[in-house]
């Protein structure tokens, strides 16, 4: 009696307010938390046995009970088995190859209709089939782009080789026709342009090339150059040799194009 006297004392009792607090710096109220803690596990506990279940559990305690329980002989199908012929615990069928366990009953807690599963399930992979057809897809445009930027780099670099070819094949002609005493070139753009020119010069220049300089190409000048080279100074950039004649030149040369030297 009295120890269940203690343990409903109110905590605004005297028995607590008037506890002579240990003020000892670092020392915790040890006693006094362990009983609070216990009290607090006890109203839940209680708690938990008054609480009145939903109509779900019931329904479900009530069905676990009723599936645990095997079949008597006051249910009349099973009464019907028996009288086939059906023992506890025998196969089902005329051979004795049929289920021994009933089929499981799975329970349908949910408010959607019958096919919304197969639905959900359906709309779950063609969002999967969309999903990795985009990463396909990314992926394809991922190679596309990197493709695309080797083609540029590479086309850079041709049309950058291509410049140099051009200049070191108007340097050579520069010098070729210097040695043959040419003071004018076939073509303006045949030689390099001097770095002192003025810009009156460069806008006559231009006004003269304007239709035949800037339609060509830097391959197509490359061509005509590297024939003029070839015919009037027996001439191959890629070789670096100024031959004797033609016969010379057709021998020994590989031919008149970049290609052909590598």
């Amino acid at each position: 009696m009295k120890l269940n006297m203690a343990e409903e004392e109110d905590y605004m009792s005297d028995s607590f307010i008037n506890v002579q607090e240990d003020i000892r710096p670092g020392v915790p109220m040890l006693r006094q938390i362990r009983e609070a803690r216990r009290k607090e596990e006890r109203q839940q506990e209680a708690n938990l046995k008054n609480r009145q279940k939903s109509v779900k559990e019931e329904e479900q305690e009530r069905r676990d009970i009723g599936l645990k329980n095997a079949l008597g002989c006051e249910n009349k199908g099973f009464a019907l088995l028996q009288k086939m012929g059906y023992k506890s615990g025998q196969a089902l069928g005329k051979s004795g190859d049929g289920i021994v366990e009933p089929i499981p009953l799975n329970v349908k807690t949910g408010k959607s209709g019958i096919g919304h599963e197969s639905l959900l399930k359906r709309k779950a992979e063609e969002r999967l089939e969309n999903y990795r057809r985009k990463i396909h897809m990314k992926n394809q445009n991922e190679e596309k782009a990197t493709e695309q930027f080797r083609m540029r780099l590479k086309n850079k670099q041709d049309e950058m080789k291509l410049e140099g070819d051009l200049r070191r094949s108007q340097r050579a002609c520069q010098q070729l026709d210097t040695q043959k005493n040419i003071q004018v070139p076939r073509e303006a753009w045949y030689w390099l342009k001097p770095e002192e020119e003025t810009e009156e010069e460069e806008e006559e220049e231009q006004d003269e090339d304007e239709c035949t300089s800037e339609d060509l190409s830097a391959l197509e000048k490359l061509q005509i150059l590297t024939s003029y080279l070839r015919e009037e100074h027996l001439y191959c950039i890629w070789c670096g040799t100024a031959y004797e004649d033609k016969e010379d030149l057709s021998s020994n040369c590989p031919g008149p194009t970049s290609a052909d030297h590598d």
